[in-house]
């Protein structure tokens, strides 16, 4: 923000991600900053131009063109592309019921489609793995299993199935998984599975791998059915789990073939299961990752021992307990830790957790604070943060604590470092957590500040007019006078940005001037000419710019009058340039080494000029209009030369220099724009204009 406001600082120096330190960051920077892969920018045009290149059923629906066809691979990608753009529904669903598609890798998640659609376009493929995760309530997980089973092929070959967060009706039965013999993942985190549903999935003649977490599971005793083939076990968060240590350590030490165990929980809880797992011996011979994170009464000395007598052990989750911060969780080869002790820890954490909102806030509270005097630029450890704001729209806390840590990570010039993609979606998501708890003051602070990153204002993509509402909304609420001063600057910025169609249909545009001028007035009466007085100035210079509407506010609010005030009470010319655009002797001594107009000011158009060029009247308006045109075209002569010819304005200037009323000063001035022009389109032809000798 410093660096914002005071352009002439200095940053400070930015180290770039290093390869050989950072490997993931230069790799995130390599893929962010390359452009779309061809397929993808095939697809999302189809995707676009579906309604327009598909034909319509009787039933509504849509179908593909008869003669088209894709291969397997680009037929998943659609489909999963469609799912990730929420264009999945029943009507676009139906393209895949025709010959033109064989899938395989189903990708429906958080789709809105019904049993029917569902059973319609997916059933009939040989599908080796579903989806499903947290779709509408209008596909419930029997309607899933039911449709699955009615293709005999998937019964036999469907070997991954992911059903996390998927409703089940409240009258439901048993599920009745058995069918699907072929599965060997199976995924019901966050649904209403029983323990007589445990039962009937532990009998999966080729179940290896399961997750139970959140679910209404209270004896995991049938987990002995399949004990000589589970090598993957997560129950995180088990709430429902009736029995004693003693049993559920029982059944774990039973399970000789596991590779991975999950037993975290949430810390609230202070479960102690992991504490007595840590002191046995003669358990989980062969396993290779543990995670324990949230476990209570974990100390460093236990885990290093339980590790130490299984070197082969590859990771271990510690977020959210006392441990982790030994040394031998840095010098241990081949171990990865997901916690909070430090920045790679950290890393690992959101990379791991990031479906898991505790453990995602856990993560982000302990990033705020490493990284709250960050110097180097961690594009991957950013796009980490987008991904948890994304997963948890609706996660106050999350989104909260991750646009701190956002800001962290690109206050100043860490921003430079990274890519123009990420920043974009990061400033997205931040504006949609806006919408989504817009009462928040603290994540709006939050917003705001980013916003007064000049690399994101100026170089990164995102909705400028749904940003322009929200910082004149700020302007308004009458803060504090930092906060003020970063509304008001922000304006300035984003005014330029707006067209003058978009700037008119701002709601906020009268309130705005109106607390523009007021601001003004109160810095006039103060006689206090400080950075929020200029910027403040510059705002309404570039809201009022080619914008009839708010110089109708402008008016109606007495802007007239406080300008002459301004202009009666500083002399200074920074200031005067920024109500008049410079100083009426400025003018009459042009050219002159006494002219500091250095700053080059810009117009979306000459058009609001004209009528000032032609009021021989009133020579000092002129002049004005000439000398602002004459500004830009010598400080940018492609652009604004250019510009003259596009919207005819060099008739008018070789009026002025023919007109019996036009001072000499006007007519000097008009000649030096025509010569810039000369000089910079020295082949142009024009015949009509003056005889002009090019």
């Amino acid at each position: 923000m410093v660096h914002f406001l005071h352009p002439g600082h200095t940053p400070r120096n930015i180290v770039p991600p290093d390869a050989q330190k950072d490997a993931l960051g230069c790799c995130v920077v390599q893929e962010e900053a390359s452009p779309y892969t061809l397929v993808n920018i095939c697809l999302n045009v189809l995707i676009a131009n579906l309604e327009k290149l598909c034909s319509e059923r009787p039933d509504g629906t849509l179908c593909l063109p008869e003669h088209w066809s894709f291969p397997q691979e680009v037929a998943d990608r659609f489909l999963r592309v469609m799912t990730w753009q929420g264009k999945l529904t029943d009507r676009t669903a139906s393209i895949f019921r025709g010959n033109q598609m064989k899938l395989k890798l189903v990708n429906i998640q958080k789709a809105k489609i019904s049993t029917a659609a569902f059973i319609k376009a997916f059933c009939r493929h040989k599908l080796i793995e579903l989806n499903a995760t947290a779709v509408h309530a209008d596909l419930p997980v029997p309607d899933i299993i039911s449709g699955l089973c009615s293709n005999r092929w998937i019964q036999q070959n469907l070997q991954c199935l992911l059903l996390d967060s998927t409703s089940i009706p409240q009258n439901s039965r048993l599920l009745f998984f058995s069918q699907l013999t072929g599965l060997r993942i199976l995924s019901v985190f966050n649904v209403c599975f029983h323990t007589e549903d445990l039962a009937n999935v532990s009998q999966l003649p080729r179940l290896e791998s399961l997750d139970i977490s959140n679910t209404l599971v209270t004896d995991i005793s049938a987990l002995l059915t399949c004990k000589d083939r589970l090598k993957s076990l997560t129950m995180h968060y088990l709430k429902c789990l009736a029995m004693t240590k003693s049993q559920i350590l029982a059944v774990i030490r039973e399970l000789k073939c596991l590779l991975h165990l999950d037993i975290s929980d949430h810390r609230q809880l202070k479960s102690d299961l992991a504490f007595h797992l840590l002191q046995q011996k003669d358990i989980l011979p062969n396993v290779v990752s543990l995670d324990i994170s949230g476990g209570n009464c974990i100390t460093d000395e236990a885990v290093e021992l339980f590790i130490r007598l299984r070197p082969a052990m590859q990771f271990v989750g510690l977020l959210a307990t006392d441990a982790g911060s030994s040394d031998f969780f840095t010098t241990k080869q081949g171990l990865r830790v997901a916690g909070g002790a430090s920045m790679s820890q950290i890393s690992e954490a959101l990379s791991r957790y990031r479906n898991r909102s505790c453990f995602v806030k856990e993560a982000l509270h302990r990033l705020f604070t490493e990284t709250f005097s960050m110097e180097v630029t961690m594009p991957a450890i950013l796009k980490l943060v987008a991904i948890g704001m994304r997963n948890h729209p609706l996660d106050l806390r999350v989104q909260f604590t991750a646009s701190a840590c956002a800001l962290n990570l690109t206050r100043q010039g860490l921003a430079k470092g990274m890519p123009v993609r990420l920043l974009s979606e990061v400033t997205c998501l931040l504006f949609k957590a806006l919408k989504n708890f817009p009462h928040y003051q603290q994540l709006q602070k939050n917003c705001l500040l980013s916003l007064t990153n000049s690399r994101i204002l100026v170089d990164v993509p995102f909705d400028r007019f749904d940003a322009a509402k929200f910082v004149m909304r700020w302007l308004c609420k009458h803060e504090n006078p930092k906060m003020q001063t970063m509304a008001v600057s922000v304006t300035s910025i984003l005014a330029l940005q707006l067209s003058p169609e978009q700037t008119a249909q701002l709601e906020e545009l009268f309130m705005a001037v109106k607390e523009l001028l007021a601001i003004v007035k109160q810095k006039t009466t103060e006689n206090l000419d400080d950075v929020t007085f200029l910027f403040t100035l510059k705002a309404l210079w570039n809201l009022t710019d080619g914008s009839p509407a708010a110089c109708k506010h402008f008016i109606e609010n007495q802007g007239l009058q406080i300008f002459i005030q301004v202009l009666e009470t500083f002399s200074e010319s920074a200031i005067q340039s920024k109500v008049l655009g410079l100083l009426h002797a400025t003018i009459q001594n042009w050219p002159s080494s006494s002219c500091k107009m250095t700053a080059l000011v810009t117009y979306r158009s000459f058009k609001t000029f004209f009528p000032l060029l032609g009021n021989f009247s009133q020579p000092e308006v002129q002049l004005w209009a000439l000398w602002a045109m004459y500004h830009v075209c010598s400080k940018n002569p492609s652009k604004y030369c250019k510009m003259l010819v596009e919207e005819e304005g060099l008739q008018l200037l070789c009026d002025i220099q023919e007109h019996s009323e036009a001072t000499p000063k006007a007519q000097q001035i008009a000649a030096s724009i025509l010569d810039d022009f000369r000089m910079h389109f020295m082949n142009y032809q024009r015949p009509t204009l003056c005889q002009m000798p090019f």
